[in-house]
């Protein structure tokens, strides 16, 4: 029983560890610069080994998408449990740590949106909304309690606004100066319409962030 649960152990220890260099050269490399000659010559083992664990390269990816969305799911499920942290700053704090970033996360989100990786991104979208979408929930919930909030359908609208951030997020990046901070501002103004808040309540939380940014 031991020798099993052992070679379990080393197996997963094994993955991770492939998993590890393959992030680091997809990161640094990009997907389509990076072979599977490249990873095994990196980790130091034989190609049967690295296709013992992995069927492809795109099986490498995937993977790597469900590590990197539990590790998001994590980090979401840490900030809504901070009750010390007011409901506005959490859920903004919620919609930056949902925002993947850096050279891999760039790197992995164009290769999740190619065509030929249509379900991988639908199945990257789904996990996350179905994880995120209670927490979201929950703190817009403790916002109609508090007085912050007016909805009468907290479900639906954490999902449209986790959507909403998603893809204002992604398009402010092609912007600079005072028009990034139009664009942040208008987003405000939806975001706070979509959750029946006062006007100016998340504008103070959120727009500091992006004028250090910018």
């Amino acid at each position: 029983m031991e020798e099993k649960m052992r070679v379990v152990k080393e197996a997963k220890e094994r993955k991770n560890e492939i998993l590890d260099v393959a992030e680091r050269l997809f990161g640094a490399k990009g997907f389509d610069n990076t072979s599977t000659g490249d990873i095994l010559n990196e980790v130091g083992i034989a190609r049967g080994t690295l296709y013992y664990h992995f069927k492809s390269k795109e099986d490498i990816l995937d993977a790597m998408i469900d590590r990197m969305t539990n590790r998001l799911l994590e980090k979401a499920a840490e900030i809504a449990a901070r009750r010390d942290v007011p409901v506005t700053r959490r859920l903004t704090m919620m919609m930056l740590a949902l925002n993947v970033n850096g050279s891999l996360g760039q790197e992995i989100m164009e290769q999740v949106h190619k065509p030929q990786n249509a379900l991988m991104h639908q199945k990257m979208q789904s996990s996350l909304l179905a994880g995120v979408n209670p927490l979201v929930s929950g703190l817009i919930k403790e916002g109609i309690e508090l007085g912050i909030c007016t909805t009468e359908y907290p479900a639906e609208v954490a999902e449209m606004t986790l959507l909403y951030s998603n893809t204002a997020f992604d398009t402010l990046a092609e912007y600079s100066g005072e028009e990034r901070i139009g664009k942040v501002k208008a987003f405000i103004y939806n975001l706070e319409r979509l959750l029946g808040m006062e006007r100016g309540s998340m504008e103070e939380v959120i727009l500091p962030i992006f004028r250090q940014d910018g």
